[in-house]
């Protein structure tokens, strides 16, 4: 029996440190035939040398490795440079600091065989705080509704979703058909937004009962960071704005249909991490943000002015 080529793309930056840990996670895999495209971000660390260092041993075991250098661009930049060369007939794009379960791969190969009207499997994943006293793993999972499943409108809005890269595979098919050129934009960041929405608005999917992917959360990750509410407010305006410039490039006036709801949800977000912060200038601006959307309410208005002094003291 043939078995359809895999391809795993991993940008990387500065990813020395946990290095050992995902390759290791490569080489455990218990399917074959795998392509690694493995891109280095312009890491100043040891990531080449140790990506390097695999080389043999992934050879070794029949893993096509390719490793590729760029300077630092940023993730989606990395990955788009992997989307152009990939080969296989599924993909998969794990983070750099995270690792599969050595059934990751052959697990969701065999489901999307056995389901050939699904373009995308995901799996439940476990969550680790890499810095923590105890590493506990806690599960985490889409919580599947009686009603309609709409993971497309879920993405947008950050409902019962998980963006972590590792939990899902694509069938190329799927890629090919829904982002065209297999071009995203370049930039730090925003890459799984950008493949994922695509997909789950034209094709099907489906859910895997099982934890396949271990995402490790820890203080100095691009993408698996704690952050303070002011870099979040940062966060979501930049997420906001990939989200619009992807609607942009998909069919049949998805654009003008979130366009609206996009920036009303995300305003009310952003003001939420204002009042976090306690800073009177950036509660007052997101309020305003709100008040111009239309969305502000009467109890919006008590946390403003609970928070912010009258401007007649600011003028003082």
């Amino acid at each position: 029996m043939k078995y359809p080529l895999v391809s795993i793309i991993t940008p990387c930056f500065n990813g020395a440190p946990y290095l050992d840990r995902y390759f290791s996670s490569v080489l455990q895999q218990t399917y074959a035939p795998l392509e690694l495209i493995f891109v280095n971000d312009g890491s100043a660390d040891r990531t080449a040398e140790i990506a390097e260092s695999y080389r043999p041993l992934l050879e070794a075991k029949g893993i096509r490795f390719i490793y590729l250098y760029q300077e630092n661009s940023g993730q989606a930049a990395a990955l788009n440079r992997g989307l152009k060369l990939f080969t296989g007939e599924y993909l998969t794009w794990p983070d750099a600091d995270d690792e599969m379960t050595p059934d990751c791969i052959e697990k969701k190969v065999a489901y999307l065989q056995a389901h050939p009207e699904y373009d995308m499997c995901i799996c439940k994943i476990a969550q680790v705080i890499e810095n923590a006293p105890e590493k506990t793993a806690t599960p985490m999972e889409r919580i599947i509704s009686d009603g309609e499943d709409n993971l497309f409108s879920d993405l947008i809005f950050l409902k019962n979703v998980f963006y972590c890269p590792g939990g899902y595979m694509v069938r190329t098919t799927a890629i090919d058909s829904a982002i065209p050129g297999r071009d995203i934009f370049d930039g730090r960041g925003g890459q799984n937004v950008q493949i994922l929405l695509p997909i789950a608005y034209r094709g099907k999917y489906g859910y895997m009962d099982e934890i396949l992917y271990i995402y490790y959360v820890r203080s100095d990750s691009h993408s698996h960071s704690v952050n303070t509410s002011e870099k979040e407010i940062l966060q979501l305006q930049n997420f906001e704005t990939l989200l619009l410039e992807t609607l942009k490039r998909m069919p049949n006036g998805v654009f003008a249909q979130y366009q609206l709801k996009i920036r009303q949800r995300y305003a009310r977000l952003r003001f939420g991490n204002a009042l976090d912060t306690r800073e009177p200038k950036l509660i007052r601006k997101y309020y305003r943000e709100m008040s111009v959307l239309g969305i502000a309410t009467f109890a919006d208005w008590l946390r403003f002015r609970k928070n912010t002094p009258p401007v007649s003291l600011l003028l003082k």
